[in-house]
């Protein structure tokens, strides 16, 4: 079996509990799984509309597909620290500034991963009476994905606050970078 470390991406480590790293690991290979079944989805479903055999269900597996990829490539962004941050401020700022602008933009994640969380758990369980035809799969397939990605982003933003607070935001990363940027 592979080493799951390898997928691990090692940028503010400092923010990280090493207990997460095998979902993270996890996810990486789910996005990986998504992106590559809606790619065959859709080379497909243009193939057999191309010969005049369309197979009707293949937009529903497609739809599937791009959308636990995309919530999916939600949560593994946000333990990764490469969305819905504003990194190009914070990185270059230090102590009080930098603290004060981290932990706003993590509370406001917070805040819209409980609403996803909450919404998407309303929305999933009212799909569970509908199907989606000619396949007739249940629409939580597509849905489902909201509220789980919602605690995933919520579990990885707590894990950044906890550890922000106790040691600090700024990684050797974020200095490296500055001293680039004067060169």
């Amino acid at each position: 079996m592979a080493d799951f470390r390898a997928l691990i991406l090692q940028r503010h480590r400092h923010l990280k509990w090493k207990a997460l790293d095998p979902i993270e690991a996890a996810l990486m290979v789910l996005c990986g799984v998504c992106i590559s079944m809606f790619t065959l989805a859709v080379f497909l479903d243009v193939l057999t509309r191309t010969i005049g055999m369309p197979w009707l269900w293949l937009q529903q597996v497609t739809t599937a597909f791009f959308a636990w990829g995309v919530f999916v490539g939600m949560a593994v962004a946000t333990r990764r620290n490469d969305h819905f941050y504003l990194t190009e401020i914070t990185k270059r700022l230090t102590g009080r500034p930098r603290s004060t602008i981290e932990l706003t933009n993590r509370l406001i994640v917070l805040a819209v991963s409980v609403l996803l969380v909450w919404c998407g758990t309303q929305n999933a369980l009212l799909d569970l009476g509908s199907y989606r035809m000619p396949s007739l799969i249940p629409l939580t397939v597509y849905t489902a994905i909201v509220p789980i990605a919602g605690l995933l982003i919520g579990l990885f933003t707590l894990e950044q606050l906890i550890n922000g607070w106790k040691h600090g935001f700024e990684g050797p990363e974020d200095q490296d970078d500055s001293r680039e940027a004067v060169e």
